[in-house]
């Protein structure tokens, strides 16, 4: 972290589901306390859903847990709740894709409850500057195969292990991520050890391309390359006065 406070980081245990409510309480106690120090706050992401949610941009639809259709969709595969939210909000299942059941399942809920996810009335809490790092396809997929590499190398492998000894079953570990997932897939024999880089890269770069619809649908993010450090600065010195 180079000397550099973070917050939010090993917060929460991963056996319990942290919602992006959960996320939006604890950011916003963040941003409050670092401003209370006459300090910036740098939101880094990471899932811009959830960035916007903190931020006052989107709001999220208040329909308590239903823990009776948690439990029955819980039991089901993951293609099986997405084709179920498909049905019930294609627009919803296709923006959170097939990358984690919790949130699939919380659509459903909502889903269930309202007729679709609503867009609900937005009120931005804070002015903000917004950067973003434009990067070629080319680029993109080769940082995603270094980074995979790195980790793997750093041993991600044992981690998954390790956490599976410890009590975390290997469904919830597939709902940490797509490297959790198919690594936990290859602990269980399901797929080989070559398999692991070939699978997580090709979701990997399907999230990304997720990722940049919906960045580009924000009109406010102000796009660099990340070689252009003198603009960037100029930029933020401007916003900062």
């Amino acid at each position: 972290m180079r000397g550099v406070p973070h917050h939010l980081l090993d917060v929460v245990d991963p056996k319990e589901t942290y919602t992006v409510a959960d996320y939006v309480r604890d950011g916003r106690e963040a941003v409050t306390d670092i401003l209370s120090r006459n300090k910036l706050p740098i939101i880094v992401g990471g899932t811009f859903f959830y960035i916007d949610a903190l931020l006052g941009r989107v709001s999220t639809p208040d329909v308590e847990p239903n823990e009776a259709l948690r439990t029955e969709l819980e039991l089901e595969n993951i293609d099986t709740v997405y084709e179920k939210l498909e049905k019930l909000d294609p627009a919803r299942a296709h923006a959170l894709g097939k990358e984690n059941k919790r949130r699939l399942i919380r659509a459903i809920e909502v889903a269930e409850t309202l007729g679709s996810v609503p867009t609900l009335k937005s009120k931005e809490l804070y002015e903000s500057l917004v950067i973003g790092m434009s990067v070629s396809k080319e680029v993109l997929k080769e940082n995603i195969h270094t980074r995979l590499v790195t980790r793997l190398d750093a041993g991600m492998i044992e981690e998954v292990e390790m956490l599976h000894k410890n009590g975390l079953s290997y469904e919830r570990l597939e709902e940490l991520g797509i490297e959790y997932r198919y690594i936990a897939e290859y602990l269980q024999g399901k797929i080989t050890k070559k398999h692991i880089c070939e699978f997580i890269e090709t979701k990997s770069w399907q999230y990304a391309k997720r990722q940049m619809t919906w960045l580009k649908r924000d009109k406010n993010i102000q796009w660099f390359a990340p070689t252009e450090l003198e603009k960037i600065f100029g930029v933020v010195e401007g916003f900062l006065g």
